[in-house]
Parts: C-alpha cells; sequence; structure tokens
C-alpha cells in the first residue's frame, strides 16, 4: 500500500495492467449498470426484463433514502460474465417501461 512517507514509488503500489489497462479491468465482469429507468420500474420488473439473458443473482434498484422513489438506475449482477455480456449487447438502448435504458459494465463486479 502506497504510504507518502514511504520511499518506494508511486507506481510500485498498483501492478502495471491496472494503470496501463484500466478498461480490461471494467469489461470483464459480471455486474452491470443500468441507466435512464422509469422511476416506477421496481426490482421485480428488472430482473424479469435481464432474466432472458441469464442467471440473475442480484438486482437493485437505487432510491431515495427518505422519499424512497427511484433514482433512475440500479445494478444487475449475473452469475456469469459470458451472461453478463449477452445482456449488454441485448438489453442495451432497449425499451423497458417506457423508457430506453443504458446499459453499461459496473466498475466492480
Amino acid at each position: 500500500m502506497f504510504s507518502w512517507g514511504s520511499k518506494l514509488a508511486p507506481h510500485a503500489a498498483f501492478p502495471i495492467g491496472m494503470l496501463l489497462n484500466r478498461s480490461a479491468t471494467f469489461s470483464a465482469c459480471s455486474k452491470l449498470f443500468v441507466g435512464g429507468l422509469s422511476y416506477d420500474t421496481n426490482e421485480i420488473a428488472l430482473r424479469d426484463a435481464f432474466s432472458q439473458h441469464g442467471n440473475v443473482v442480484e438486482v437493485k434498484v437505487i432510491c431515495h433514502p427518505v422519499t424512497g422513489k427511484s433514482k433512475g438506475y440500479g445494478f444487475i449482477k449475473f452469475s456469469s460474465e459470458t451472461e453478463a455480456a449477452a445482456a449488454l449487447e441485448k438489453m442495451s438502448d432497449e425499451m423497458l417501461d417506457g423508457r430506453n435504458i443504458r446499459v453499461h459494465y459496473a466498475n466492480r463486479g
């Protein structure tokens, strides 16, 4: 771990692959970000839409902590990277509850 008081070079704390090719780290994961959701889309509807493309193990629609209303985005986790890739390809720019959704790989998965 990098410490400001250490004599190590800052890059010594990180594998060189992470510094040079960050996109590879994020593209190979089983968790997807889904944006542009209707405020009426709940976790059941989101699971139903994405489960056609693989085994969904987790669904989370992000909601405001006080009002409980959807913020218009969520996350889907699949049991494999292959299933996530298939869902990403098939569901990007599809219509769900009257809205065109955006699907991307999540940062970690």
